[in-house]
Protein backbone atom coordinates (compact mmCIF):
# COMPACT_ATOMS: atom_id res chain seq x y z
CA UNK A 1 0.00 0.00 0.00
CA UNK A 2 1.38 3.23 -0.93
CA UNK A 3 2.32 5.61 2.27
CA UNK A 4 -0.76 8.54 2.56
CA UNK A 5 -0.31 11.81 1.42
CA UNK A 6 1.39 14.62 3.82
CA UNK A 7 -1.42 15.63 5.85
CA UNK A 8 -0.03 19.83 5.12
CA UNK A 9 -0.47 18.56 1.22
CA UNK A 10 -4.12 17.19 1.32
CA UNK A 11 -4.98 20.89 2.84
CA UNK A 12 -2.84 22.43 0.57
CA UNK A 13 -1.44 25.21 2.73
CA UNK A 14 1.59 25.90 0.31
CA UNK A 15 -0.56 26.55 -2.61
CA UNK A 16 -2.68 29.10 0.07
CA UNK A 17 0.68 30.65 1.12
CA UNK A 18 0.80 28.96 4.50
CA UNK A 19 2.57 27.40 6.79
CA UNK A 20 0.81 25.65 9.49
CA UNK A 21 1.72 22.86 12.42
CA UNK A 22 -1.17 20.43 13.62
CA UNK A 23 -1.71 17.58 15.86
CA UNK A 24 -4.35 15.15 17.22
CA UNK A 25 -4.57 12.29 19.68
CA UNK A 26 -7.18 10.31 21.08
CA UNK A 27 -8.61 12.33 24.34
CA UNK A 28 -8.39 9.08 26.30
CA UNK A 29 -4.97 8.61 25.91
CA UNK A 30 -2.43 6.86 22.75
CA UNK A 31 0.20 8.48 20.56
CA UNK A 32 -0.63 11.37 18.23
CA UNK A 33 0.08 12.05 14.81
CA UNK A 34 0.42 15.79 12.89
CA UNK A 35 3.22 17.63 11.76
CA UNK A 36 5.63 20.47 12.83
CA UNK A 37 3.49 19.58 16.60
CA UNK A 38 6.65 20.97 18.43
CA UNK A 39 7.28 23.79 16.32
CA UNK A 40 6.51 27.44 17.97
CA UNK A 41 3.24 29.07 16.63
CA UNK A 42 1.59 32.52 17.98
CA UNK A 43 -1.97 30.64 19.47
CA UNK A 44 -4.13 33.88 19.01
CA UNK A 45 -7.35 33.41 21.11
CA UNK A 46 -6.67 29.69 21.15
CA UNK A 47 -4.61 30.96 24.38
CA UNK A 48 -7.79 31.86 26.21
CA UNK A 49 -8.66 28.02 26.77
CA UNK A 50 -5.80 28.33 29.65
CA UNK A 51 -6.99 31.50 30.68
CA UNK A 52 -10.72 30.11 31.19
CA UNK A 53 -9.35 27.27 32.89
CA UNK A 54 -7.01 29.11 35.24
CA UNK A 55 -9.88 31.53 36.11
CA UNK A 56 -12.37 28.91 36.84
CA UNK A 57 -9.62 26.67 38.78
CA UNK A 58 -9.53 29.33 41.16
CA UNK A 59 -13.71 30.12 41.66
CA UNK A 60 -13.32 26.24 41.86
CA UNK A 61 -10.90 26.33 45.24
CA UNK A 62 -12.53 29.29 46.84
CA UNK A 63 -10.16 31.98 45.88
CA UNK A 64 -11.76 33.81 43.41
CA UNK A 65 -15.56 34.97 43.55
CA UNK A 66 -17.48 33.92 40.28
CA UNK A 67 -20.31 36.26 41.07
CA UNK A 68 -17.72 39.20 41.73
CA UNK A 69 -18.98 42.10 39.18
CA UNK A 70 -16.60 43.81 37.44
CA UNK A 71 -17.07 47.20 36.07
CA UNK A 72 -15.74 47.36 32.16
CA UNK A 73 -15.30 51.00 31.51
CA UNK A 74 -16.02 52.05 28.00
CA UNK A 75 -12.76 54.20 27.76
CA UNK A 76 -10.71 51.66 27.85
CA UNK A 77 -11.93 48.78 25.83
CA UNK A 78 -9.60 46.34 24.30
CA UNK A 79 -10.32 46.32 20.40
CA UNK A 80 -11.86 43.69 18.89
CA UNK A 81 -14.59 42.74 16.14
CA UNK A 82 -17.25 41.65 18.36
CA UNK A 83 -18.60 41.58 21.72
CA UNK A 84 -17.80 44.35 24.89
CA UNK A 85 -15.23 46.06 22.02
CA UNK A 86 -18.30 47.39 20.14
CA UNK A 87 -20.13 48.55 22.85
CA UNK A 88 -20.49 52.23 24.16
CA UNK A 89 -21.63 52.69 27.55
CA UNK A 90 -19.65 50.78 30.57
CA UNK A 91 -20.50 47.37 31.37
CA UNK A 92 -20.91 45.56 35.06
CA UNK A 93 -20.31 41.50 34.03
CA UNK A 94 -19.75 38.68 37.09
CA UNK A 95 -16.23 37.03 36.55
CA UNK A 96 -17.87 33.77 35.78
CA UNK A 97 -20.14 35.31 32.88
CA UNK A 98 -16.82 37.14 31.39
CA UNK A 99 -15.30 33.56 30.86
CA UNK A 100 -18.40 32.57 29.12
CA UNK A 101 -17.67 36.01 26.58
CA UNK A 102 -14.69 34.82 26.35
CA UNK A 103 -14.85 31.29 25.29
CA UNK A 104 -17.85 31.58 22.89
CA UNK A 105 -17.57 35.06 21.02
CA UNK A 106 -13.70 35.28 21.40
CA UNK A 107 -14.69 38.71 23.41
CA UNK A 108 -11.22 40.58 24.23
CA UNK A 109 -12.45 43.19 26.33
CA UNK A 110 -13.12 39.68 28.70
CA UNK A 111 -9.80 38.58 28.19
CA UNK A 112 -8.05 41.28 29.12
CA UNK A 113 -10.17 41.93 32.27
CA UNK A 114 -9.89 38.23 33.44
CA UNK A 115 -6.02 38.29 32.70
CA UNK A 116 -6.20 41.67 34.89
CA UNK A 117 -8.36 39.17 37.59
CA UNK A 118 -5.95 36.57 38.10
CA UNK A 119 -2.53 37.33 36.78
CA UNK A 120 -0.56 36.00 33.99
CA UNK A 121 2.10 34.66 36.37
CA UNK A 122 -0.63 32.06 37.70
CA UNK A 123 -1.67 31.34 34.14
CA UNK A 124 1.73 30.33 33.29
CA UNK A 125 2.00 28.49 36.22
CA UNK A 126 -0.78 26.46 35.33
CA UNK A 127 0.51 25.43 32.39
CA UNK A 128 3.83 24.72 33.39
CA UNK A 129 2.29 22.08 35.77
CA UNK A 130 0.90 20.28 33.06
CA UNK A 131 3.94 20.09 31.56
CA UNK A 132 3.38 22.61 28.29
CA UNK A 133 6.98 23.95 28.35
CA UNK A 134 6.96 25.81 25.74
CA UNK A 135 3.70 27.63 26.51
CA UNK A 136 3.61 31.06 27.40
CA UNK A 137 1.16 33.86 27.50
CA UNK A 138 3.77 37.17 27.07
CA UNK A 139 0.68 40.01 27.74
CA UNK A 140 -2.56 41.28 27.49
CA UNK A 141 -4.49 41.48 23.93
CA UNK A 142 -3.96 45.33 24.44
CA UNK A 143 -0.28 45.31 25.15
CA UNK A 144 0.42 42.55 21.87
CA UNK A 145 -1.96 44.92 19.89
CA UNK A 146 0.23 48.70 20.97
CA UNK A 147 3.23 46.46 20.14
CA UNK A 148 2.35 45.18 16.81
CA UNK A 149 1.36 49.02 16.17
CA UNK A 150 4.41 50.36 17.20
CA UNK A 151 6.34 48.51 15.07
CA UNK A 152 4.49 49.46 12.31
CA UNK A 153 5.32 52.85 12.86
CA UNK A 154 2.43 53.79 15.03
CA UNK A 155 1.54 55.46 18.30
CA UNK A 156 -0.23 52.96 19.56
CA UNK A 157 -3.50 50.57 17.89
CA UNK A 158 -5.95 53.00 17.92
CA UNK A 159 -3.96 55.26 15.71
CA UNK A 160 -3.10 52.07 13.61
CA UNK A 161 -6.74 51.25 13.16
CA UNK A 162 -7.71 54.74 12.60
CA UNK A 163 -4.99 55.31 9.57
CA UNK A 164 -6.16 55.71 6.06
CA UNK A 165 -3.90 56.20 3.70
CA UNK A 166 -6.55 57.76 0.99
CA UNK A 167 -6.83 60.76 3.46
CA UNK A 168 -3.44 60.24 5.67
CA UNK A 169 -0.82 59.25 2.97
CA UNK A 170 1.79 56.75 3.59
CA UNK A 171 1.94 53.61 4.49
CA UNK A 172 -0.85 52.20 2.25
CA UNK A 173 -2.58 49.20 3.83
CA UNK A 174 -0.11 46.57 1.90
CA UNK A 175 2.65 48.09 3.48
CA UNK A 176 1.01 47.84 6.99
CA UNK A 177 -0.06 44.45 6.26
CA UNK A 178 3.53 42.95 5.36
CA UNK A 179 4.91 45.41 7.72
CA UNK A 180 2.45 43.15 10.83
CA UNK A 181 3.20 40.09 9.49
CA UNK A 182 7.25 40.42 10.80
CA UNK A 183 6.81 42.28 13.88
CA UNK A 184 8.25 41.31 17.08
CA UNK A 185 4.76 40.73 18.76
CA UNK A 186 3.71 38.20 16.07
CA UNK A 187 7.34 36.41 15.87
CA UNK A 188 6.23 33.42 18.72
CA UNK A 189 9.65 33.13 19.73
CA UNK A 190 9.44 36.43 21.04
CA UNK A 191 5.68 37.23 22.22
CA UNK A 192 2.77 34.26 23.54
CA UNK A 193 3.44 30.99 21.80
CA UNK A 194 2.63 27.50 22.13
CA UNK A 195 3.02 24.60 19.83
CA UNK A 196 0.45 22.05 18.46
CA UNK A 197 1.23 18.94 20.51
CA UNK A 198 1.04 21.01 23.96
CA UNK A 199 -2.52 22.45 23.01
CA UNK A 200 -3.00 18.96 22.62
CA UNK A 201 -2.39 18.37 26.00
CA UNK A 202 -4.04 21.07 27.04
CA UNK A 203 -7.48 19.81 25.63
CA UNK A 204 -6.88 15.91 26.69
CA UNK A 205 -6.09 17.15 30.41
CA UNK A 206 -9.39 19.01 30.11
CA UNK A 207 -11.16 16.60 28.63
CA UNK A 208 -10.35 13.76 31.69
CA UNK A 209 -10.42 16.08 35.09
CA UNK A 210 -6.83 16.21 35.22
CA UNK A 211 -6.20 19.92 34.15
CA UNK A 212 -7.79 21.12 37.71
CA UNK A 213 -10.96 20.92 39.40
CA UNK A 214 -13.75 18.77 37.44
CA UNK A 215 -15.88 21.31 37.91
CA UNK A 216 -13.59 24.10 36.03
CA UNK A 217 -12.59 21.54 33.56
CA UNK A 218 -16.61 21.35 32.51
CA UNK A 219 -16.88 24.67 32.89
CA UNK A 220 -14.53 25.14 30.27
CA UNK A 221 -15.52 22.03 28.02
CA UNK A 222 -19.00 23.75 27.89
CA UNK A 223 -17.57 27.01 27.09
CA UNK A 224 -15.79 25.73 24.12
CA UNK A 225 -18.74 23.44 22.92
CA UNK A 226 -20.83 27.02 23.13
CA UNK A 227 -18.27 28.77 20.75
CA UNK A 228 -20.03 30.68 18.05
CA UNK A 229 -17.27 30.07 14.87
CA UNK A 230 -18.11 26.32 13.44
CA UNK A 231 -16.87 26.58 10.23
CA UNK A 232 -12.87 25.85 11.27
CA UNK A 233 -12.46 22.40 12.26
CA UNK A 234 -15.85 21.80 12.30
CA UNK A 235 -16.14 22.13 8.74
CA UNK A 236 -14.33 18.74 8.09
CA UNK A 237 -17.02 16.73 9.87
CA UNK A 238 -20.65 16.25 9.33
CA UNK A 239 -23.41 17.37 12.16
CA UNK A 240 -23.16 13.82 13.78
CA UNK A 241 -20.04 15.07 15.21
CA UNK A 242 -19.89 16.66 18.27
CA UNK A 243 -17.40 19.62 18.20
CA UNK A 244 -15.83 21.84 21.05
CA UNK A 245 -13.26 24.20 20.14
CA UNK A 246 -11.24 27.47 20.61
CA UNK A 247 -10.63 29.16 17.47
CA UNK A 248 -8.02 32.21 16.83
CA UNK A 249 -6.71 35.03 14.73
CA UNK A 250 -4.70 37.89 14.74
CA UNK A 251 -4.48 40.98 12.02
CA UNK A 252 -5.17 38.26 9.36
CA UNK A 253 -1.49 36.51 9.95
CA UNK A 254 -2.78 33.73 11.80
CA UNK A 255 -5.81 31.92 11.41
CA UNK A 256 -5.79 28.73 14.00
CA UNK A 257 -8.46 26.10 16.32
CA UNK A 258 -7.90 23.99 18.67
CA UNK A 259 -10.43 21.85 20.05
CA UNK A 260 -12.31 17.98 20.78
CA UNK A 261 -14.23 16.50 18.20
CA UNK A 262 -16.60 13.61 19.74
CA UNK A 263 -17.61 11.10 17.33
CA UNK A 264 -21.23 9.25 17.67
CA UNK A 265 -19.68 5.68 19.35
CA UNK A 266 -18.02 7.85 22.16
CA UNK A 267 -14.91 8.23 20.90
CA UNK A 268 -13.19 11.40 20.92
CA UNK A 269 -9.84 13.27 19.59
CA UNK A 270 -8.37 16.49 20.47
CA UNK A 271 -7.23 18.30 17.64
CA UNK A 272 -4.57 21.66 17.34
CA UNK A 273 -4.13 23.17 13.65
CA UNK A 274 -2.19 26.28 13.39
CA UNK A 275 -1.53 28.20 10.33
CA UNK A 276 -0.14 31.41 9.26
CA UNK A 277 0.04 33.54 5.88
CA UNK A 278 3.44 34.87 4.28
CA UNK A 279 4.07 38.90 4.55
CA UNK A 280 2.90 39.14 1.20
CA UNK A 281 0.17 36.47 0.44
CA UNK A 282 -3.40 36.82 0.54
CA UNK A 283 -5.60 34.27 1.07
CA UNK A 284 -9.21 34.26 1.30
CA UNK A 285 -10.48 33.39 4.74
CA UNK A 286 -12.57 31.13 4.02
CA UNK A 287 -10.10 28.80 2.02
CA UNK A 288 -8.25 28.50 5.32
CA UNK A 289 -10.95 27.64 7.57
CA UNK A 290 -11.43 24.87 4.60
CA UNK A 291 -8.13 23.73 5.05
CA UNK A 292 -8.35 23.73 8.84
CA UNK A 293 -10.97 21.34 8.64
CA UNK A 294 -9.95 19.31 5.77
CA UNK A 295 -6.27 18.62 8.35
CA UNK A 296 -8.42 17.89 11.48
CA UNK A 297 -10.54 15.31 9.78
CA UNK A 298 -7.17 13.67 7.68
CA UNK A 299 -5.94 13.30 11.40
CA UNK A 300 -8.65 12.36 12.82
CA UNK A 301 -9.45 10.10 10.38
CA UNK A 302 -5.70 7.98 10.21
CA UNK A 303 -6.07 7.19 14.65
CA UNK A 304 -9.54 5.94 13.68
CA UNK A 305 -8.11 3.96 10.93
CA UNK A 306 -4.97 3.30 13.24
CA UNK A 307 -7.30 2.14 15.58
CA UNK A 308 -9.03 -0.34 13.83
CA UNK A 309 -6.29 -1.78 12.09
CA UNK A 310 -4.67 -2.42 15.86
CA UNK A 311 -8.36 -4.02 16.83
CA UNK A 312 -8.32 -6.15 13.54
CA UNK A 313 -4.98 -7.62 14.00
CA UNK A 314 -5.77 -7.97 18.04
CA UNK A 315 -6.16 -12.23 18.81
Amino acid sequence: MAPAAPVDEIAGLSELGLTGAAFAAPVDGGDGVGFGEHELVSPASVMKIQIGLAVESLIAVGELDGTERRLLDSRRRTPGPVGLSLMRDDVSMSVRDLVVAMLTVSDNVATDELIAVVGLERVNGLTARLGMACTQIVSGLQDQLDAIARDTGFSDFRALAAHDPVDDGPPSDDEIRNAIAVTHAMNPARWTRTTAAETVLLLRSIWTDSAGPPIACAAVRRGMAHQLTRQRIASGFDSTVAIAAKSGGLLGVVRNEAGVVTFPDGAAYAVAVFTRRGSDVRTDPARIDSAIGAIARSLVDRLRNNHDAVGASSP
